[in-house]
């Protein structure tokens, strides 16, 4: 592996937590990591909730399962050792209909098989002990669901990457992927070109577009859904202690509008889901024509559509009205309503659609010759970062 030059695409915290293993594992090589935008984390990573998830949800033998469990251990020993905050606060997730019981049941056995620490069933009377203001007929509490800031982690991780070797090129976004001589892959924006022997491509809401610059095959596509936020007013978030969800809705792999206290004492609900109109469609004013019309001529955006138009519409409108956004919210905590929120941020999450209209729920990896792309890695990404890094450097080296 000495003198070898490995590309990697992408400066979310999954691709600088590659770029770290392989300075790591490859002592004598030079790893680069190439990102279009000004800074690291500036997409997913810098947007999302800031949740370290402990495996409750993930199918028993899934990647997501596996990684999860793996990643959130190591995260909690990085996150100590750099002295990055990271607060276990807990979740509750919260039954509040009787036809959500047998799910919540069917939770517990998933998340006993994934083995998730602390995990045990409370009633209504312990959820007031966890949550004083929370309500539900039976809850999951898991104590070591714990909250971070993932921009500091990857930014720790970029450090680490330089002071290893590596580099971090900023302001280079990919726009081909050519073979060159002697096997390897020229990497190329505009005039600038970056020789490299292997790549990893980790490119998140351009992860398909990138990896088909590099060969891949077309599918999955990745759809772009906004996730939008509510802030709770200061008077009111110390009403939320910790993390409070609901029971999922097996169908869909997003998790239901939640409250989320972060490290820096705020606490928000959120998010929605609802399709963006780009892929970085932050805003409902964000609209990309020729991304759009991609999107449109797919076909398992059709297909996805006719299954699931009802929950599409729900979504959009909760989008519109604070009002219709925060009646889910209510069952939950009663005190907080519409009134005691204002708008907060958004993100955008890469979800990979397959072509018969599945939403591709796990972890997925494609291995390509030279070419290793992480064609999707939705929520708990975050969490597994270290874990899928481990992971991929081990396909690398095999």
């Amino acid at each position: 592996m000495a003198d070898q030059v490995v590309g990697v695409v992408g400066a979310g915290i999954v691709g600088l937590a590659i770029a770290r293993e392989l300075t790591r594992r490859m002592p004598g090589a030079r790893v680069v990591v190439v990102d279009k935008e000004a800074r690291v984390a500036a997409h997913q990573t810098g947007h999302n909730s800031g949740v370290v998830h402990a495996g409750i949800y993930y199918r028993p033998g899934s990647l997501k399962a596996e990684l999860c469990t793996r990643g959130r251990a190591l995260l909690r020993e990085y996150c100590q050792e750099r002295e990055i905050p990271y607060e276990e606060c807990g979740k509750l997730v919260v039954a509040v209909r009787r036809d959500e019981l047998g799910r919540l049941e069917a939770l517990a056995s998933r998340a006993g098989e994934n083995t998730v620490p602390g995990l045990r069933r409370v009633g209504p009377g312990e959820i007031k002990d966890i949550e004083p203001y929370a309500t539900g007929l039976s809850a999951l509490w898991s104590p070591k669901t714990a909250i971070t800031d993932y921009v500091r982690v990857a930014e720790s991780f970029a450090r680490d990457v330089t002071e290893a070797g590596g580099e971090v090129l900023l302001r280079f976004p990919v726009d081909r992927v050519t073979p060159s001589a002697g096997g390897r892959l020229d990497i190329g924006s505009g005039s600038q070109s970056l020789s490299v022997d292997r790549l990893v491509v980790c490119a998140g809401i351009q992860s398909d577009l990138v990896a088909g610059l590099a060969g891949d095959v077309a599918t999955p596509r990745i759809i772009p859904f906004r996730g939008e936020y509510m802030l709770i007013n200061p008077d009111k978030s110390d009403m939320v202690r910790g993390l409070i969800y609901p029971v999922p809705d097996p169908r869909y792999p997003f998790l239901g509008v939640h409250f989320t206290r972060r490290v820096d004492g705020t606490v928000e609900v959120g998010p929605n889901a609802v399709l963006a109109t780009a892929r970085e469609g932050y805003r409902r004013g964000n609209v990309n024509l020729r991304e759009l019309a991609g999107i449109a001529s797919y076909p398992g955006m059709w297909r996805m559509a006719a299954r699931h138009w009802r929950t599409g519409v729900r979504e959009m409108y909760g989008s519109v009205s604070k009002r219709a956004y925060m009646r889910a919210a209510r069952r939950y905590v009663p005190e907080i309503g519409p009134g005691d929120v204002v708008r907060a941020g958004s993100g955008v999450r890469a979800q990979a659609l397959d072509r018969n209209g599945a939403l591709v729920d796990d972890f997925r990896i494609h291995q390509l010759g030279a070419v290793t792309a992480v064609r999707n890695a939705p929520s708990p990404a975050a969490t597994s970062s270290l874990a899928i890094a481990e992971h991929v450097a081990d396909a690398l080296n095999a």
